[in-house]
């Protein structure tokens, strides 16, 4: 099922400087490419979505949030049933953080007031409660953290064709003198060549792309080992070692909060 991005033209224009829109949308819901005037923050209660940037891919999972700058083109895909709430804030207000797409780290004051702002309706007055809840968002928002959820996409068609038989495939062990043979490089061509579109090395790419599926699959209450031994690792241990070192939490932590 794909929406129209038009659906979100109201919120754009609301009189209030931030407004926060509820919703549920099934599995493989998709937004195809589009982009907003004011910036967005698409928060996760439950459920986890894919989001695409022409810079690469973010994996949000449940309780996190992603944050988008205005006028940031993007798609998204719910890679399960997702309850979200998306609150759109005016560029005039200045709301910044280091990256224009960065998924963040949600606390629980954050996650109040995310619901609370989504149970207001506008316009609302100045000096009232409701500007007030809005306010003490936007400065909490400010002070969470970013997360290293994202994945670099290459711009070139057959590395992103092997990104993309990866993420299908993670299990399976592509050597790199078997994938520069399909490309018809050196290896030590493809490797600067990877590096060049990605900022990462090979290696480092294919861990990255396995966290973050794990990181997916987590979020929808599946067993660590199942996960470990579906994405190639060769254990549990080595798996929530990788995961670790990674996220700097291990997998049995990483979902025990529970929504409001």
């Amino acid at each position: 099922m794909q929406s129209d991005p038009n659906y979100f033209e109201y919120f754009e224009i609301a009189q209030s400087p931030l407004y926060c829109l509820s919703a549920l949308y099934p599995q493989h819901h998709y937004f195809t490419w589009h982009q907003h005037v004011r910036a967005q923050l698409l928060y996760a209660v439950q459920g986890s979505m894919l989001v695409e940037t022409h810079q690469g891919k973010w994996i949000v999972p449940a309780l996190h949030g992603v944050w988008l700058a205005p006028n940031t083109p993007h798609a998204i895909t719910m890679l399960n049933d997702v309850h979200m709430r998306s609150i759109f804030i005016a560029p005039e207000l200045n709301i910044q953080f280091e990256l224009a797409i960065c998924v963040i780290k949600i606390s629980a004051l954050l996650r109040e007031l995310i619901y609370a702002s989504s149970e207001i309706h506008e316009p609302y007055s100045p000096n009232t409660r409701e500007e007030r809840i809005n306010q003490l968002l936007l400065d909490e928002l400010q002070q969470m953290p970013v997360l290293p959820f994202f994945l670099p996409w290459p711009t070139e068609k057959n590395l992103q064709h092997l990104c993309e038989e990866i993420l299908q495939t993670p299990q399976h062990h592509l050597t790199i003198d078997t994938i520069s043979q399909q490309l018809n490089m050196s290896k030590i061509t493809f490797q600067r060549h990877f590096q060049k579109q990605t900022g990462l090395s090979f290696g480092r790419w294919r861990q990255q792309a396995r966290l973050l599926l794990a990181l997916e699959r987590l979020s929808q209450g599946e067993k660590i080992l199942s996960i470990a031994l579906d994405l190639g690792f060769s254990s549990q241990s080595a798996f929530s070692a990788s995961f670790r070192q990674y996220f700097g939490i291990s997998p049995s932590a990483c979902f025990h909060t529970h929504p409001a």
